[in-house]
């Protein structure tokens, strides 16, 4: 759509001024700010609701479990930074993307696995997924710390109140969904005012809804996560991908892929995600600090840790947040990066776990 006769058509649709007033309260943002800060907030909730679930049932409710994931996910967020780090070392305001390559998509990279069918052990499935969970969770805490803007005191002291909110009525037992939704739209109004990014409302409102309750009930947290995953996937998802996907190819040329920030980015994707991922994972098993599960080998671990590097969801947003301002075409050079360090990581992890997982068994009929 950039780089058709409609690219103008599409710059006007994404500036369109968008407006919400009820009394005193005024929200204005152009379309597109609407889609980074509300509808990624709803991204990030069901991020929040599935990172609660696997800490209290699943995959991060044991340290034994985490200890392999956990440490290579250490590594896959710092190596990138670093590859990315060195080569901007020259421009102080291109370094304010160092996080954009830590990220990874969590849904691409277990799609891309997905293709292989029952070739892939259930055990490199969840240490991938365990794996892409803890660093969205480091995602969502460097958004926090090194993403939010100036501080309103008054609204951090009306998102007080509402989290405060939410936690009596975890403990009251609510479970209606409607009334947490509520309160988290009032939180999502006062953390978006507040300086801090919106989108982290999305996750405190997960953690406040309830996934344990009574025998027989049904449960809050799954109900919500099981009705927004094909809203995420289907129309979220894709509606922020087509607003912030666009590179303009005008005015570039094959040479524009190895300046500083693209390469950056593309080589931390790509080459930074897989030596963190599986260089921490081997030192982490030779230090006596995890284990590798009985049915992998290192070779899927390897392709598994070169899927980490498509980062394209998480890493997009993180350089809409990265590069604003006078500094807003940083981000058209870092999406640059993210395309082809994600579309490397896709093809090259796919095609070492195809080569590497064990082919499965003919069935006589």
């Amino acid at each position: 759509m950039n780089n058709s006769p409609l690219s103008g058509l599409y710059d006007l649709f994404l500036e369109t001024p968008v407006e919400v007033r009820i009394g005193a309260l005024h929200l204005a943002k152009p379309l597109l700010l609407w889609i980074n800060d509300g509808l990624m907030a709803i991204f990030f909730l069901l991020i929040g609701l599935e990172v609660k679930r696997e800490i209290l049932d699943g995959q991060l409710s044991s340290i034994s479990e985490i200890a392999l994931p956990g440490i290579a996910a250490v590594g896959g967020m710092a190596i990138p930074a670093l590859f990315y780090v060195l080569l901007n070392l020259s421009n102080p305001d291109a370094l304010n993307g160092w996080a954009i390559p830590a990220a990874t998509d969590i849904a691409f990279a277990l799609g891309i696995m997905a293709l292989l069918g029952s070739r892939v052990p259930v055990s490199l499935k969840l240490f991938l997924l365990t794996l892409a969970i803890i660093d969205d969770l480091g995602a969502i805490v460097i958004i926090a710390v090194f993403y939010s803007g100036d501080l309103s005191v008054a609204s951090l002291i009306g998102a007080a109140v509402a989290i405060a909110a939410l936690v009596v009525m975890n403990f009251m037992g609510v479970r209606r969904i409607a009334a947490y939704i509520i309160v988290g739209v009032i939180l999502w109004i006062c953390v978006l005012k507040s300086g801090v990014h919106a989108t982290l409302a999305g996750v405190i409102l997960a953690f406040a809804i309830p996934l344990r309750t009574a025998e027989g009930e049904p449960c809050p947290l799954r109900e919500l996560e099981h009705t927004l995953h094909p809203w995420i996937a289907f129309a979220i998802m894709p509606v922020f991908a087509f607003a912030n996907a666009g590179v303009s190819l005008a005015g570039m040329s094959f040479r524009t892929l190895f300046e500083p920030i693209p390469i950056g980015v593309a080589l931390g994707l790509f080459l930074g995600k897989q030596i963190g991922v599986f260089g921490f994972a081997k030192v982490g098993v030779k230090l006596g600090l995890a284990k590798l599960p009985g049915d992998l080998n290192w070779r899927s671990i390897y392709g598994a840790s070169i899927l980490c590097g498509i980062g394209f969801t998480m890493s997009l947003f993180i350089s809409t947040l990265a590069f604003t301002g006078d500094n807003a075409e940083y981000g058209i050079d870092a999406r640059l990066g993210i395309l082809a360090g994600s579309f490397l990581s896709a093809i090259i992890g796919y095609l070492v776990l195809k080569y590497s997982l064990p082919e499965p068994p003919d069935h006589d009929i």
